[in-house]
């Protein structure tokens, strides 16, 4: 189990100059709404126990040099279970974080709704997620961290709704709380590390070594144009439109392949640079996003967010394998956060193709290509995309910005891979070579066609130039 601080111990580790913001005053009636018999007792003695008044504290702090709004839980008041008074003060957060123009990090650690009070308890997961939605609308990031207790609506809203969520080691996160879960439910299911395996979070992140992992994660997506200080944090406006992202340079061979097969198997060799190489040539710092939020992670998609040329860039990165539906939901999701958040994109694109097993099928290629597809075609912020190893078919397609993409020279990108294409055409195997040329998948083969952009930027498909790598 992992260790349990107090909500106040908790904000201390890892922020600096925590203050209060103002809550609002309900008057309530003895014994609260549904007159709960000891009720006003229970809360006595756990204010007397933890110091506090409401199971959340809510404040302004700095993390690393980085303004936001902490909302605290404290466990050791009723299970950090969420009343009508809890739904006030986390009212009262998002609006301050809105008014203020601050990111927003809540600290959870509840058992859920309370039984004292009903279902005006329950009805607080409502109410908590029309904030989170204003919030998000406001273009301002949430970055959750889930403690031990994580569960019920807590998890299903403050939790699993932020944009990027964080889990301590040994935190229990689930739904279903300990004590309304089936017994013979697998324990193991229920905890911070099956939710990362699972696509439901992020990542844990140790106790010493969160306030860093946060600072970065609020230095990230709360201040995307750099600088330092409250100004930039406050002062930033979602609605201005961010400059493309620089397109990495070429890591692999300088030469152009002479034939189309050449190109095939340039792109296919093991000496080949892969997106890790690029991301680390081309990134100061980053930060890994994982997992679909529906059940899968993929390894063969990287995405996150990272800082070039002192400014935030998002990333999704194909790795050379076939991508699995998981994959291109992760994309998708980075992509729609880094168009929320005013971030440009940067997409590299190596692919033989999506994943094509029943597997994939079952847990829907189609649709999670076809919704990648959506997210790039109508994405505000500009995306910058790099082909720098295998382009196989629609597969690979989705993750490239039409009218913004380039190419490296040991590279390909064709309507389906030569051998199938021969298959397709009923070829004998001998005939898949001169097949490569006739697709004409060569770098300089798809600048001529325009389906990529020439080192200069200007696509003679495109619309307007292109900025220059």
């Amino acid at each position: 189990m992992a260790e349990r601080l107090s909500a106040r111990e908790m904000a201390a580790l890892l922020a600096d100059d925590f203050r209060e913001i103002p809550y609002p005053e309900r008057q309530s009636k003895p014994d609260g709404p549904l007159s709960w018999q000891g009720y006003d007792a229970s809360r006595a003695r756990a204010a007397e126990r933890t110091g506090e008044q409401e199971s959340v504290v809510c404040g302004t702090a700095h993390v690393e040099g980085t303004r936001a709004v902490l909302m605290a839980f404290e466990f050791g008041f009723l299970g950090g279970s969420l009343g009508e008074r809890t739904g006030d003060r986390l009212e009262a957060a998002y609006t301050y974080a809105r008014e203020h123009r601050l990111p927003v990090v809540p600290l959870v650690a509840t058992g859920g709704s309370r039984m004292q009070e009903g279902m005006l308890a329950l009805s607080q997961l409502q109410r908590v997620a029309r904030q989170s939605a204003l919030t998000r609308a406001a273009g301002l990031p949430q970055i959750a961290v889930l403690r031990d207790p994580t569960t019920g609506g807590g998890w299903a809203t403050l939790g699993a709704g932020a944009d990027v969520v964080l889990a301590l080691p040994g935190a229990q996160v689930g739904f279903a709380g300990s004590r309304v879960r089936p017994p013979d439910a697998d324990p193991t299911a229920y905890t911070a590390d099956a939710q990362v395996a699972a696509g439901a979070a992020d990542a844990v992140v140790r106790p010493q070594e969160l306030r860093e992992t946060l600072g970065l994660w609020l230095r990230l997506l709360a201040r995307p144009s750099g600088g330092t200080g409250d100004e930039t944090a406050d002062g930033r406006t979602p609605d201005t439109a961010p400059a493309p992202a620089p397109v990495p340079a070429p890591l692999g061979t300088a030469d152009l392949p002479a034939t189309g097969w050449d190109a095939v198997r340039r792109a296919r060799s093991p000496q080949r640079p892969r997106a890790q190489a690029y991301l680390d040539a081309y990134f100061t710092h980053r930060a890994a996003v994982s997992g679909d939020r529906c059940g899968g992670t993929d390894p063969g998609m990287l995405c996150g967010f990272g800082e070039h040329g002192g400014r935030t860039v998002a990333y999704a990165a194909q790795t050379g394998t076939a991508t699995r539906p998981a994959g291109y939901r992760t994309a998708t999701r980075l992509i729609r956060l880094a168009d929320r958040l005013g971030i440009p994109v940067l997409t590299l694109v190596d692919t033989p193709g999506a994943a094509n097993d029943a597997e994939a099928e079952r847990q829907g290629v189609g649709a999670a290509v076809a919704d990648l597809f959506t997210a790039v075609a109508s994405a505000r912020t500009p995306i910058t995309s790099l082909l720098i190893g295998e382009g196989g078919s629609g597969g690979a397609l989705a993750l490239a910005a039409p009218g913004n993409t380039y190419a490296t020279p040991d590279s390909y990108f064709s309507v389906i891979a030569p051998e199938l294409a021969a298959a397709i055409l009923k070829r004998a195997p001998e005939e898949v070579e001169p097949t490569a040329d006739q697709l004409r998948i060569r770098p300089q083969d798809l600048v001529e066609l325009g389906v990529v952009a020439p080192p200069d930027g200007r696509n003679p498909h495109s619309a307007a130039p292109r900025p220059a790598p």
